[in-house]
């Protein structure tokens, strides 16, 4: 089977939750974290939670591990934290989960985003990566975005959403 009959067997539907990692955002806010969510829901997906954390390592992973217990859960969007500052934690906070990372994912965000803002597409250190998540043996997608709308807008737009449910349905072969 190749890709295009496993993306008609994939879900429609996956449990999303959303956390969006700033020291400078409030929930009034956070642009980024709300237009995630809204894509999110756009796309046909449910969001089963959204919290705002700060910069901080331990804070994002319990924002994570308290997701996690959630069964219905299949995928974790982070937006910020993914520069090159030593604020930007929030790879570092993935690194217990994650078990794959998909570098193709970063290098497309990339390449989509160095057609919007040039040679600035290189310091992003957006990524995908797949693993397991608390007692619930079901595997997970993880992503980590950057904090702008705009990439938001790019990595959902143009390479989350078209691949979600079939990122899951793999998981689950």
């Amino acid at each position: 089977m190749g890709h295009k009959e496993h993306k008609q067997h994939a879900p429609r539907q996956v449990g999303i939750g959303v956390i969006s990692v700033s020291t400078s955002r409030t929930p009034q806010t956070d642009e980024s974290g709300d237009l995630l969510a809204e894509l999110a829901r756009r796309g046909g997906h449910e969001v089963l939670d959204k919290r705002l954390v700060k910069d901080d390592v331990d804070q994002i992973r319990g924002a994570i591990n308290e997701m996690g217990a959630a069964v219905r859960l299949r995928a974790l969007l982070l937006t910020g934290g993914t520069g090159i500052t030593g604020n930007d934690v929030t790879l570092r906070a993935l690194e217990p989960f994650v078990e794959t990372w998909l570098p193709g994912f970063g290098e497309l965000f990339r390449m989509l985003s160095y057609q919007q803002i040039g040679s600035a597409a290189m310091l992003s250190r957006a990524a995908l990566g797949v693993g397991r998540l608390g007692e619930v043996p079901l595997r997970r997608v993880f992503a980590a975005i950057p904090g702008s709308p705009e990439a938001v807008r790019l990595a959902m737009e143009g390479l989350i959403l078209p691949e979600l449910g079939h990122l899951v349905y793999e998981l689950d072969r």
